[in-house]
């Protein structure tokens, strides 16, 4: 049974209702985007008063500097851990609350809590207690011998943020995959039981395959958030210190505009992230996908 097709009246009106969506995604999306495109051609001096265009010199400078590469490498480093880690503690939790029977909606209402809190205050609540000073992780941590000081100590400032940055997006992630393990048939599952598959090779060979098309859509707004989303954190508990150990490219972008007031440099990394995004959302979509059965 074909379902019915929308027919407007008016050939005017479809346009007319998606004029407030097009207007939101012009202004706030297309004019800023195409504003910081031409602004990494351009260089400006001291005071502001003069500005220059010069080509791709603000490319070519980033390139050359050591400074950058190093936001490039911590950056890596920082998305691979917070996707991993969210994804996998996310896909864990969800697995456990489906074999719950009595307090599985206890269970995931407070899971999900987190999800509310801004990256900011969920940066503040865990630099809270990790604080060498007044920390109760950090007085247990000494306990047992580990000095913990992530104000000097580049390590424990990067394990913190991507501890921060994870607890915020587990929630997230553990929405989807509890709903799309709620929509496999518990026949299929049932089934395998019966052949003699244990809960580990069910779970690899008919859960997991049936859960990919999920895991894969979660991957790449995880690369997104990991890229963009976590500068709140990474302003409200480091503030990319010490020495730049936790400055990604987006906090770089801030740095470098609004406190050091190098608009063109600025505009360059932005664009150059816009540009990696984009390019490994297109290799999940080109490569990663091949292997989601829907």
């Amino acid at each position: 049974m074909q379902g019915k097709r929308t027919v407007f009246p008016n050939k005017v009106l479809p346009y007319l209702l998606l004029l407030p969506q097009l207007a939101v995604t012009i202004v706030f999306f297309l004019w800023p985007a195409a504003q910081a495109f031409w602004s990494s051609f351009l260089r400006e001096d001291a005071f502001g008063f003069k500005t220059t265009f010069v080509w791709f010199a603000n490319y070519t400078k980033l390139f050359a500097d050591p400074v950058y590469l190093n936001s490039f490498r911590t950056t890596v480093i920082f998305s691979l851990a917070v996707s991993l880690l969210s994804l996998g503690i996310a896909l864990l939790l969800a697995v456990a609350a489906t074999r719950m029977l009595r307090s599985s909606r206890i269970y995931s209402t407070l899971i999900v809590w987190p999800y509310a809190v801004a990256p900011a205050i969920a940066g503040i609540l865990w630099w809270f207690p990790f604080n060498p000073s007044i920390g109760i992780i950090s007085y247990v941590l000494r306990r047992f011998g580990i000095d913990w000081n992530h104000l000097v100590d580049p390590n424990d400032a990067m394990i913190l943020v991507v501890i921060a940055a994870t607890w915020k997006q587990i929630s997230y992630n553990f929405l989807f995959f509890m709903a799309g393990l709620q929509s496999i048939p518990h026949s299929l599952e049932e089934a395998a039981a019966i052949d003699g598959a244990g809960p580990t090779k069910r779970f690899w060979t008919i859960i997991f395959p049936l859960l990919s098309p999920t895991a894969f859509y979660l991957m790449v707004i995880n690369v997104v958030y990991a890229m963009f989303d976590t500068f709140g954190v990474i302003h409200a508990t480091t503030e990319g210190g010490p020495a730049r150990a936790t400055e990604i490219l987006v906090y770089k972008v801030y740095f470098d505009g609004f406190v050091g007031l190098n608009l063109g440099s600025s505009a360059a990394q932005s664009v150059i992230l816009m540009v990696i995004v984009i390019g490994l959302t297109v290799v999940q979509f080109r490569w990663v996908e091949r292997r989601v059965q829907y």
